[in-house]
């Protein structure tokens, strides 16, 4: 039997309290990038800062390493959301586990650190995100804060 290869990436959606600015409700925003030169869901927002899981790296680890290198802050303080399975049930791709977490303080003002990868970072109110956001990370964001830990994604039937 061919054993499938399971592909680990980290996700850091930054959260803060809206201002209510112009159209804005007041409530929770996430800094989202707009992503561009990249290969994959190139200008569609996604997590500000998310990547692989490198060897002997934890989840932990690999969040606070992508938030240095795409968005030169330091010192998240993690909440941990939810873990996703994932998979392209249509195609003969790998599987993917993906790692969720949040923070509403870290040292440092993001900004977009690779150019060549992100055309924009903006706060977007949770409850009315720009279009289009990468599917899977649209289900993890509508989940931030619930008790749901364990998604799937791409499969026939989802659960959440």
């Amino acid at each position: 039997m061919d054993r499938f290869v399971v592909v680990p990436a980290s996700y850091l959606y930054l959260l803060r309290e809206g201002t209510g600015g112009t159209g804005g409700t007041g409530g929770t925003e996430v800094l989202l990038q707009l992503r561009r030169g990249t290969g994959y869901m190139d200008e569609h927002w996604a997590a500000a800062a998310a990547g692989h899981v490198e060897r002997g790296e934890t989840a932990y680890d690999a969040v606070r390493r992508e938030a240095y290198e795409e968005l030169s802050i330091t010192e998240p303080e993690l909440t941990f959301e939810a873990t996703m399975q994932r998979t392209r049930y249509d195609l003969a791709i790998d599987e993917r586990v993906d790692f969720f977490f949040s923070a509403r303080a870290w040292r440092g003002e993001p900004r977009i650190v690779e150019p060549e990868k992100c055309a924009e970072l903006r706060w977007c109110p949770l409850d009315d995100l720009p279009d289009p956001v990468v599917p899977h990370e649209r289900l993890a964001l509508a989940n931030l804060g619930t008790e749901v830990k364990y998604l799937t994604f791409g499969f026939d039937q989802e659960h959440t």
